[in-house]
């Protein structure tokens, strides 16, 4: 699994590179006219300086607008005569200047004040600033990361930013950026995906890269009673994997053996559940979750440790096909009630697997969900609440293609069926299409970075599939994931 490239750093300014929070403080217990407490701090660090202004209004009865320009004044000030680069920023900028990692400066103060403190710094030392008067809302809103990042053309997972309030490590949290806090006056805590450090010195660039996400590409693909209703199946199978580049499979339809062959076949480990379950993966799988005695329906899980380091548990699910809700829909003309009460078995099996993912993973570990659940989503059917799909995000799981394609009508995602132009009654009545594999997870410490679905080639409509290039009747779905190391 590889780690992200570091494709630029960003910068806050106040307090990270310039000690200039003590600046501001001061600016702020003078205008108020007392010393600041650590009560204080919340509306006083990171903060723009409208937000401390409207917050010190009702104390000093002034307005807002008044103290926002005495705050201006007092502060800026202050960092004509008093900037000092803290310690390691300037080292570490021009360490970042050889490697040719581009910079920006993001900060929550204004363009004056940005400016004279880019002026001490250097301009050239940023390809790229941002500060409260070029975006429509600031920290801890994502805006300004999100700003730095389209200006310099960065994907925010592919970024590290440098904080030293929590304020500002909402904001670059919530852009998708890793995260390197240095806390100047309050504490910060660790989290997945952010560093924290007592300063800049002994900060490099690779310790930077080090700290960006790992890549993990997972893949949920229903083979198709193992896939022996095509030719050479195996060797498509694996062309179909290695196609993908994916790190981990969730298999249904294993026919008893798939996982086993497959990840013999590639070098890979495996884990298999009953007649119908397996997951192979690239890295080691350190134990088997779930029930062990599971029949052809249900879920079954592996821990898999990535790195040797980080555990994530993986899931595959496959719950029963009938009755099946598209067909109520198309052939039958049911309301959205008489749907609803035919998901009750699969509904149980969902909630069966959502109480053994619970149990095994604890409230923190990192939990992927694959899996056929022969069903809608909620999310894709305004005027049918799929109960299987709202039960898994009722428990906090989350559906990674729909976060990579929040429109339903733009990007149907549909993986039923690319074999089945028309329902296999020979009745000649158009097979009714919906997306029903699914890629879920937890987010804890995982991002979705793309979510797509997978068919190779131009699949023969049944019964004529023998040669098909893609030996299933379903598409497949791949989530491209960051993952962040649990600090």
């Amino acid at each position: 699994m590889n780690r992200l490239p570091l494709e630029a750093v960003l910068f806050d300014m106040d307090g990270t590179l310039v000690d200039t929070e003590r600046l501001w403080w001061e600016a702020v217990a003078e205008v108020a006219g007392r010393e600041l407490t650590e009560a204080d701090q919340p509306d006083v660090l990171g903060r723009p300086v409208e937000h401390t202004a409207a917050w010190l209004a009702p104390e000093t009865r002034r307005s807002a607008t008044e103290l926002a320009a005495a705050l201006h004044r007092a502060f800026t000030d202050r960092v004509r005569t008093g900037i000092v680069p803290r310690p390691g920023a300037l080292g570490l900028l021009d360490a970042l200047a050889r490697d040719g990692i581009p910079t920006a400066l993001v900060t929550a103060s204004p363009r004056a004040v940005a400016d004279t403190v880019l002026a001490a710094l250097g301009t050239r030392r940023f390809a790229v600033s941002v500060t409260a008067d070029d975006t429509e809302h600031t920290k801890p809103a994502p805006d300004p990361y999100l700003a730095a990042c389209r200006a310099l053309a960065a994907d925010p997972a592919r970024c590290v930013a440098v904080e030293d309030t929590q304020t500002g490590v909402t904001s670059a949290e919530a852009a998708g950026c890793a995260v390197l806090a240095v806390p100047s006056l309050a504490p910060i805590a660790a989290a997945p995906g952010r560093t924290v450090r007592g300063s800049l010195e002994d900060v490099t660039p690779e310790r930077l890269s080090g700290m960006l996400p790992r890549e993990l590409r997972v893949l949920s693909w229903n083979l198709w009673h193992g896939g022996t209703k095509v030719d050479d199946h195996r060797a498509k199978q694996l062309k179909g994997i290695l196609d993908t580049g994916a790190d981990v499979v969730g298999l249904q339809e294993t026919g008893g053996t798939a996982a086993g062959e497959l990840a013999e076949a590639l070098g890979w480990h495996h884990h298999a559940a009953g007649g119908n379950l397996g997951i192979i993966s690239r890295h080691p799988i350190t134990t088997g979750l779930g029930d062990p005695r599971i029949g052809f329906y249900g879920a079954a899980g592996a821990r898999i440790r990535i790195d040797g380091a980080d555990d994530v548990d993986v899931w595959t699910a496959h719950f029963q096909p009938t009755p099946y809700g598209p067909y109520g829909v198309s052939f039958d003309g049911l309301p959205a009630s008489e749907l609803i009460a035919h998901e009750g078995a699969r509904l149980a099996q969902m909630r069966d697997t959502l109480r053994r993912i619970a149990h095994s993973a604890g409230p923190d570990r990192p939990v992927i969900l694959t899996g056929d659940f022969n069903t809608p989503s909620h999310l894709d059917w305004p005027d049918v609440p799929w109960p299987v799909t709202e039960a898994a995000e009722k428990a906090g799981l989350r559906d990674s293609y729909r976060e990579a394609h929040p429109d339903p009508g733009a990007d149907p995602g549909h993986t039923w069926s690319p074999v089945h132009p028309e329902h296999e009654d020979g009745s000649g009545r158009p097979e009714p299409h919906d997306r029903i594999d699914y890629v879920l997870h937890n987010g804890q410490g995982l991002r979705v970075l793309d979510s797509r679905t997978v068919v190779s080639g131009t699949p023969r409509p049944w019964p004529d599939v023998a040669g098909n290039d893609w030996p299933s009747d379903h598409a497949a779905v791949v989530t491209t994931f960051a993952v962040y190391r649990a600090e």
